[in-house]
């Protein structure tokens, strides 16, 4: 089978290698440095799966950012582009997904495509109104940023906005690619599909934000968080999973989700998701203020990735406790080995780890690590368990 997908991001990569594993797969790409990493069988984001996969599997790919050699009559064509929330418009900015459409069904009109981008609810509705006739349906993916060939190698669901034969086709094509037997599987109609996305990682959010407001509460008296933590998870229906504490949520998906919801929820009476998204901020504000409260004349930021294993630090919570606190006057320097630039928005960047714990009198992390054992004097972090 030939399958195209648009995209060699997170989502577009991990589903391609995915999938080259028994198809051949044409990945669609306007970067070429991606389309050269790919080629040469190096991954262009950092993932220690993607790399192992890319490196030693015999994979039917290739990456090409010709779209004649990408719609050469494929079986499937998979979008997977950016989506940036555009707070100007309170919503998604679904360009790219929607100029990747017109270009398919261009060259191939009864091709199906497969929206993988993250979406506002109402899209694909509106796509099959302005392209009568096309098979356009969307199934949300659910991978985090570090793991996302292994989430979908072994996927806690699949979910496809589509309850015909074609979407039981798609569906049977992500699970026979998976590992895993007997892998839930949903067949919804389009809009649904769309709001379980959103849903599903609003409610991550909210549980982010949960963990972090009890931190906040046991910070302020002087209490043990991890105590606190540890009896509540013992309750089975809450459970001892995406529980510790952090500077707020951040990332790609969760910030732009939340306000997308918070955006759908427009004309709907509700509560709950406007206090999320007004419960990170709060976070964050307290975050800088505490950080402030030790009166540093440097402050250093130990890097700007959300995780291990990822090289990923677009919306990263810590860049808005770096805000608030340059805001207040106080120098920031910033510890990030995958930055090549000397500076990011205004705040030097140090290569040196030895220069940089020399130079910072509080040194800010999201996660311990052992390179910071030898200065946790000067370390500031709301890590209680060493995870994520």
């Amino acid at each position: 089978m030939k399958i195209t997908v648009v995209g060699a991001g997170y989502v577009g990569l991990s589903n391609a290698v995915l999938l080259a594993r028994q198809h051949d797969v044409t990945i669609l790409e306007v970067n070429p440095d991606r389309v050269a990493a790919v080629n040469a069988r190096q991954s262009p984001i950092a993932d220690p799966d993607l790399e192992e996969s890319l490196a030693q599997d015999d994979l039917r790919l290739r990456a090409t950012a010709d779209p004649a050699e990408g719609y050469d009559h494929p079986d499937w064509v998979i979008i997977a582009t950016p989506t940036d929330y555009d707070p100007a418009t309170g919503s998604f900015d679904t360009g790219t997904v929607e100029s990747v459409i017109q270009d398919a069904l261009l060259a191939n009109a009864d091709t199906p495509i497969v929206i993988k981008s993250t979406i506002p609810v109402g899209f694909t509705e509106q796509a099959r109104a302005d392209h009568p006739g096309a098979t356009i349906f969307f199934s949300p993916e659910f991978l985090r940023e570090g793991s996302a060939l292994y989430d979908n190698l072994h996927p806690s669901r699949i979910v496809v906005g589509d309850r015909t034969e074609v979407g039981k086709a798609f569906a049977d094509l992500m699970a026979g690619a998976a590992l895993d037997p007997a892998i839930p599987t949903l067949l919804t109609g389009g809009t649904e599909a769309e709001a379980i996305k959103l849903f599903a990682n609003t409610y991550l959010a909210l549980r982010v934000a949960f963990f972090n407001e009890l931190d906040t509460y046991a910070a302020i008296r002087g209490l043990s968080t991890a105590d606190i933590i540890d009896g509540v998870c013992l309750d089975p229906r809450i459970g001892q999973h995406y529980n510790n504490p952090s500077f707020g949520y951040g990332g790609y998906c969760l910030p732009k989700d939340t306000k997308q919801l918070l955006a759908n929820y427009r004309d709907v009476p509700q509560s709950l998701i406007s206090a999320v998204v007004e419960a990170n901020r709060t976070r964050k504000d307290f975050i800088a203020e505490d950080i402030l409260s030790r009166n540093p004349r440097i402050v250093g930021v130990y890097r700007l990735v959300m995780k291990s294993d990822s090289d990923n630090f677009r919306s990263s919570s810590v860049q808005g406790i770096m805000k608030r606190i340059k805001a207040k006057g106080v120098e920031v320097i910033v510890f990030e080995p995958s930055l090549v630039e000397p500076m990011f928005f205004h705040s030097e960047v140090v290569t040196d780890l030895a220069e940089f714990k020399v130079r910072a009198d509080v040194i800010v992390a999201n996660r311990m690590t052992a390179d910071l054992d030898d200065v946790t004097d000067k370390v500031y972090t709301r890590d209680q368990y060493g995870r994520g």
